[in-house]
């Protein structure tokens, strides 16, 4: 009975307002109390977290913890791509008459991801893309795929659904209706990326380094800017972060690109692990 009612319900929740609440009880000192017990509830890892689990002031800012210098060693090449995230791969492959894939019989467009624009959209098709879940588990730090130039970022407000299987499976069109922070990247050989960060029930919201953006703003409306002094980005180099798990998309405008061995649906990757390669000519 309960499966049958959750896939109505998660439609009637009040999400971004629950997601706000969520976030200031996780930033209160109180929270802390709760640090260990979510360590041993998810098998996290400590011995590579950038300090003490004791030094977090609050649960908010565990959840957004960074990581030791050599934890994630990002791989070398101009050429080739890394993940931009630690996670699991939902889905991936090539974009094709402008569509991507968010489940069997679920697809929706690049454009509607983008923000409705058929023009920005055009550049990707032909191209690949990949989702990347980010669960309660992972580390929430979201890095540069490769070195390049951020041109320009989009906030478009949405819903908060939850970006699990529950629904994946029951929400069409999940990722073009969610919470999103879109950030455009240039780059030297490799074509143009947009990193989508996709907002989800109980993020208390996205943040990125190179401006005060953010998501799940009350009443806060669709945003499309250059970014100041297009900043050049190295690959690796810290991006953003989520304050809970989420989900990323990676849209690749060059059709010139190959899988690296090892990332398919299902798998798990980590941050700066090989994603994808130029064909070699």
């Amino acid at each position: 009975m309960g499966k049958k009612l959750l896939p109505g319900l998660i439609h009637r929740l009040p999400q971004n307002a629950m997601s706000r609440t969520m976030g200031k009880i996780t930033a209160t000192p109180f929270s802390r109390l709760a640090i260990q017990r979510y360590i041993k509830h998810y098998q996290i890892d400590t011995s590579i977290i950038e300090k003490p689990a004791s030094e977090y002031r609050t649960l908010k800012e565990f959840f957004s913890r960074r990581l030791k210098p050599a934890a994630r060693p990002i791989a070398p090449g101009p050429d080739t791509i890394v993940s931009p995230v630690d996670g699991t791969v939902s889905q991936l492959g090539d974009i094709c008459e402008g569509t991507l894939i968010q489940a069997k019989g679920k697809d929706f467009s690049v454009s509607e991801l983008l923000g409705g624009s058929e023009e920005e959209a055009k550049r990707y098709y032909g191209g690949k893309f990949i989702t990347i879940y980010l669960s309660p588990r992972d580390y929430h730090r979201i890095h540069m795929p490769v070195t390049g130039d951020l041109s320009s970022y989009c906030y478009l407000p949405g819903r908060l659904y939850p970006v699990n299987q529950l629904g994946i499976e029951n929400v069409d069109r999940l990722f073009a209706r969610n919470e999103r922070l879109v950030t455009h990247i240039k780059t030297d050989s490799l074509g143009e990326m947009a990193l989508v960060k996709v907002g989800a029930l109980f993020v208390g919201s996205v943040k990125v380094c190179y401006n005060t953006a953010t998501t799940n703003i009350k009443h806060g409306r669709q945003t499309h800017e250059k970014i100041a002094g297009t900043p050049r980005y190295e690959k690796g180099s810290e991006l953003g972060w989520f304050e809970f798990g989420s989900t990323v998309i990676l849209l690749l405008e060059s059709n010139q690109l190959e899988w690296a061995a090892g990332v398919e649906k299902g798998k798990s990757l980590l941050m700066g692990q090989a994603l994808a390669t130029k064909k070699a000519e």
